[in-house]
């Protein structure tokens, strides 16, 4: 009795922090709701009353501008090529490091990190000294009468360089925690490897592959620096919506250019309520394996 006395004695003691006044308390979430505050509630609520402030008709005009149709269809359409490709790989590279051992592993890994270096401006211009008219490839391409720069395709390249280590880093730390026990434990049974990637690997991170592709597609279609540079900015063809703001509010139509971006920071508010949603269902799913997991009480 003494010792589960002493124990709810040493669990009740306060935790460290908890016995901080209340104006300390009150002083530090009021600095927090200030920052907050500050750097973004007060600018997304600034994009909706510049974007409405020509009234609804004038926000609903700006949609129906071609070059505005042009520039979300090339989002979308960007979006919808990267995202696919950094799965396929995030996938592929997280499985490969987590659960096999191979000579330039750690290579590897800091080659996925790279993007996070490097300014996607930086990485705009190499695809320029790669892929450009003076390029390495500029005259090959020009040979064969293709085009990569100032098109669809640099576009596409320069966004997936900058949001490939999304998935990936998702997933390796959480492949690294989970081991090989059950793959092996799989392959033992006589199931082949696809069958324990599809069957095993995949349902267990299947929570923070979709975290992945929540934030790799918020970067894909939010994403300016790379784009700008290799998209030549051209109006209705090679503008994304990020670049389609900076053109309208360069020309002073600050209705159109709030009006895209508030529909770039709507799909924001959509990637920040999918994020919350996924972490709670993953949460409840990892509680739910552990409560599973404990031993019986009467054992």
């Amino acid at each position: 009795m003494a010792g589960a006395g002493g124990g709810h004695r040493a669990a009740s003691r306060p935790r460290p922090g908890v016995g901080e006044s209340a104006p300390v308390r009150r002083l530090l979430i009021a600095a927090t709701l200030l920052v907050l505050g500050c750097v973004l509630v007060l600018p997304l609520v600034s994009v909706f009353a510049e974007a409405l402030r020509g009234g609804l008709g004038a926000y609903l005009a700006s949609f129906r501008d071609p070059e505005a149709l042009a520039a979300i269809r090339l989002t979308l359409l960007v979006a919808a090529i990267a995202v696919p490709v950094n799965v396929f790989f995030g996938l592929s590279a997280s499985w490969a490091i987590a659960k096999f051992s191979f000579p330039g592993k750690r290579l590897l890994i800091t080659l996925i990190d790279l993007p996070y270096a490097v300014s996607p401006v930086v990485s705009g211009l190499v695809y320029i000294m790669i892929y450009g008219a003076n390029g390495v490839c500029g005259p090959w391409l020009a040979a064969h009468d293709l085009q990569v720069i100032f098109a669809v395709p640099g576009i596409v390249l320069a966004t997936i360089f900058v949001t490939f280590p999304f998935v990936a880093r998702e997933l390796i730390p959480l492949m690294e925690a989970q081991g090989t026990e059950e793959e092996q434990a799989a392959m033992t049974l006589g199931a082949s490897g696809w069958q324990t990637f599809r069957r095993v690997t995949l349902p267990n991170v299947r929570w923070a592959l979709l975290y992945g592709v929540i934030l790799c597609n918020a970067r894909a279609m939010g994403e300016f620096g790379a784009v700008s540079v290799v998209s030549g900015h051209i109006r209705g063809k090679t503008a994304t919506m990020p670049l389609q703001v900076e053109i309208l509010y360069n020309e002073y139509n600050y209705v159109a250019a709030f009006a895209v971006a508030s529909l770039l920071a709507m799909l924001a508010l959509v990637t920040l309520v999918a994020k919350a949603v996924v972490e709670r269902r993953a949460g409840a799913a990892a509680a739910a394996v552990e409560t599973a997991l404990q031993p019986h009480e009467a054992s």
